[in-house]
């Protein structure tokens, strides 16, 4: 119970100012990429001794290693973008700018309604982006923003248990507060997982907190990241690239050593 009464009351300690509740809630089916950072892999699990094999994927994808770049972006386009359907469409040219001008903007911040980039003739980003994928692609970054993403030297410092509640208590907040978060979800030393997850949604529970997530490599439909009251551990399922278990979290994009 002490453990849920924190929960209410780091959702109050974090309620949105006047600026912060002209926040739309990130939603799933409208706010992501209508296309996928692709994987050079294909991995096949043992379940009998869950070792893992690797054979190159056939033909092979030109765009991989963006996990990074493509939930960052979709966060960019959440806090500083503005659709509007009712206006003519862009050209390339203009499109180009536009994505640019959004790509500039810190992921960092958040830009007030009156000063967000409108994006003309497109109801939503998944819509934008797929009209104007090459384009995207091309505009948003490499994948070296990936391999080079700054908060990259925290995954290497140890994790507690402490810490990890703290976490996912802020994340939980963060929610509340329709920020959505991006996180770096890692093992370490054994990089058996080494990617980038965008939480917009959370459900606690007296033992645990679910919270949905965004995963570049699945845009299909949310994925599932759970925190465990009693361990305080966040553990995030089978995935093709991930044969499942206990994972550790860190926000990245946020505050200044991040």
């Amino acid at each position: 119970m002490a453990w849920l009464l924190t929960l209410a009351l780091s959702g109050c300690a974090t309620r949105p100012s006047l600026e912060v509740t002209e926040r739309r809630a990130f939603d799933f089916q409208t706010d992501t990429l209508a296309y996928s950072n692709a994987l050079v892999w294909d991995y096949h699990f043992n379940p009998t001794n869950g070792k893992r094999m690797v054979s190159r994927h056939e033909p092979a994808p030109d765009y991989t290693h963006h996990c990074f770049v493509v939930v960052r972006v979709a966060a960019q386009f959440h806090q500083h973008a503005r659709f509007d359907e009712t206006l003519s469409p862009p050209d390339e040219a203009a499109c180009r700018e536009l994505i640019r001008e959004v790509i500039r903007r810190s992921p960092r911040t958040e830009s007030p309604l009156k000063d967000r980039v409108i994006i003309p003739g497109y109801a939503n980003l998944n819509a934008f982006s797929a009209a104007w994928e090459p384009l995207l692609k091309a505009e948003c970054g490499g994948a070296w923003q990936s391999y080079l993403q700054r908060g990259h030297w925290r995954m290497v410092m140890p994790f507690t248990r402490g810490q990890q509640e703290e976490m996912a208590l802020n994340l939980w907040s963060a929610v509340r507060a329709r920020r959505a978060p991006v996180i770096h979800i890692v093992k370490f030393p054994q990089l058996t997982i080494n990617h980038a997850l965008l939480v917009f949604g959370a459900t606690p529970t007296r033992d645990e907190i679910r919270f949905d997530v965004y995963d570049p490599n699945h845009p299909a439909k949310p994925e599932a990241l759970t925190f465990h009251r009693e361990t305080r551990t966040f553990t995030f399922p089978p995935k093709p690239y991930f044969w499942g278990g206990v994972v550790d979290i860190y926000e990245i994009y946020h505050g200044w050593n991040y």
